[in-house]
Formats: structure tokens, sequence, C-alpha cells
């Protein structure tokens, strides 16, 4: 039989142990979840996410599936992945009925080549996730660009340098002063439903 003293001995080692291995899952969390800004709407939900080759599979069809129609330069070809939709997306305040005629009409070239361009744009840059809803298997929406969702006021200057490839230095000089995303954003549920392509008011 062991002595008392190798017995505490023993627990106390544990105990140290136990302590550290406490303290190194306390830091990796940390690390996980990052810093979080203390400016700016749902800074705290919202997260950047990884490379699009790590979308889930839903989303990555429905994002592909609009590509495929923006790279073959005829707005009408943006009908598919539209009908993919049980309800169509929402692309205006107002009810738009033939999405196409609309986008035609919204484009400045006449045809939608340029919001095919801004849609390209939009899904080429980096996205976030944001959190909705109690279904566990669809409780997120994915973000697309990421600025979208967050705060404008600190960007790093490579944020800018990204940034200024979907809007101009003047646009985001007002947005900044009115605390808020004015430009286009288009959001993928994790089911794979396209649920909205329009300019954030």
């Amino acid at each position: 039989m062991p002595s008392c003293a190798v017995v505490s001995f023993i627990r106390l080692i544990i105990m140290l142990m136990s302590s550290i291995l406490l303290v190194h899952a306390t830091t990796d969390v940390s690390r996980a979840s990052g810093p979080k800004s203390k400016t700016g709407p749902n800074t705290a939900a919202v997260k950047v996410e990884t490379p699009v080759n790590q979308l889930p599979a839903a989303v990555a069809e429905m994002r592909d599936g609009i590509l495929a129609a923006v790279k073959s330069g005829r707005i009408e070809d943006l009908q598919v992945p539209i009908a993919w939709n049980e309800l169509p997306p929402t692309f205006a305040k107002e009810a738009t009925p033939n999405p196409i005629e609309f986008f035609r009409k919204q484009s400045g070239d006449g045809e939608g080549r340029e919001i095919l361009a801004i849609i390209a744009s939009l899904l080429e840059a980096g996205h976030t996730t944001v959190p909705t809803g109690k279904d566990v298997e669809n409780n997120r929406l994915f973000v697309w660009p990421r600025f979208a969702e967050l705060p404008l006021e600190n960007l790093r200057p490579e944020d800018e340098v990204e940034l200024y490839r979907l809007i101009t230095p003047d646009m985001l000089k007002l947005m900044r002063k009115q605390k808020k995303w004015t430009w286009y954003r288009l959001v993928i549920g994790a089911d794979g439903t396209w649920h909205s392509f329009s300019k954030a008011e």
C-alpha cells in the first residue's frame, strides 16, 4: 500500500496537469474566436470565412451556378440559378416579377452586363457568415462581400486595396460617414437558397 505522502504527491501532480490542460484549452478557444471589435453592426456575430473551396456543398453549388450565368455575359442566363429557389431571391424593396428586365433597367449598359460584373466582383471577394435561426443544419447566412457586415472605420491597408476593387474611395468615405454599407450585397443560406442580391439601404 502506498504511503499517505505518495498518494498526496500523486494527487498534486494530477491537479497540476488538469490546470495546465484547462489553461491551454481556454487559450485555443480564444485564438479561434479572434479579437472582437467594439464598433460596427453585428461585429461579434460575424465571422470571416475560410476559402471558397471549403464552402458547404449547397452554398458552393449556388455560387457556381450564379457565376456560370455571369461568365456567359447574358443576363437572361441568371434565370437558371434564380429558378433553383422555391421562392425568388430579393432584388429590391419592391417586388420584381421580372428580375431579368429589372436588371437590364438597373444596368448602365442597358443589357444587364454591368449587373453581371458587379455580381462577379462580389462573389470573387471574401465573404462572411452571419448566424440566423436555430436550425442546426441551416443556421448561417453567407454574405458577399465581407465588408458588408464588418466595421469600415479601421480597415487595414490591404483591406482597403481589396475594397477599392468594389467601390470608389468617395463611396467609402460616405459609408464611413453614414456608418453602414450601402453598396450591393449577395446572400446565400447554408442550404443553398439564394436569399438576395440588392443594394443595402
